[in-house]
């Protein structure tokens, strides 16, 4: 995002960071300083980025659902079971799933895949998200269906055209890599 917007996905994963470095620095006033920063992260966003419908939106002023906005439990900055957290991972496989794969928020009215690729970015952190809900097969066919997109070199892009099934936008792709092996290591314990 290029807007200066005070984006949710943003503030949260801050938040998960600052909870991350408290929990590794034990007590004392700095961890207890990181935490009580996290709280206010979270809730602020609670504050200003709740949906009507209870999830998480992508911005203050900006409603709609992101994909990125399932990392925040991911990742340690609300629990995963929070309802935010639930009602944010319906609203994604509800509006930004496509033939089992995720786009990362719907860019304007167009229906999806018109104006980019599925992002396999996505599609691997709804099967983590999935996962973390403790749904082993769900969060399999997610990983699995997203896992066979990758070109014949065995290199991810960052989107996936889901219509023509060809690999659209950067290639190699670092951080799709990173979540293929995050999951890869989730499906097998």
């Amino acid at each position: 995002e290029i807007e200066p917007r005070r984006w949710t996905h943003s503030r949260l994963v801050c938040a998960a960071g600052l909870r991350a470095v408290a929990a590794r620095r034990g007590a004392g006033a700095h961890s207890a300083g990181w935490s009580a920063l996290a709280d206010a992260l979270v809730a602020g966003c609670a504050a200003t980025a709740t949906h009507p419908s209870g999830r998480w939106q992508r911005a203050a002023d900006d409603p709609r659902v992101d994909a990125a906005l399932l990392l925040p439990a991911l990742r340690g900055a609300v629990p995963a079971d929070d309802p935010r957290t639930l009602a944010t991972l319906r609203a994604v496989e509800a509006e930004l799933t496509t033939d089992g794969y995720a786009y990362r928020y719907r860019p304007d009215a167009r229906p999806l895949g018109e104006a980019e690729g599925a992002f396999l970015l996505c599609g691997f952190v709804m099967s983590l998200a999935v996962g973390q809900q403790g749904d082993a097969v769900g969060a399999a066919r997610w990983f699995e269906r997203n896992r066979a997109a990758c070109g014949p070199p065995g290199l991810y892009s960052e989107e996936f055209d889901v219509e023509q099934r060809q690999l659209r936008g950067n290639l190699p792709q670092a951080f799709v890599h990173a979540l293929l092996l995050e999951c890869a290591a989730a499906q097998s314990r």
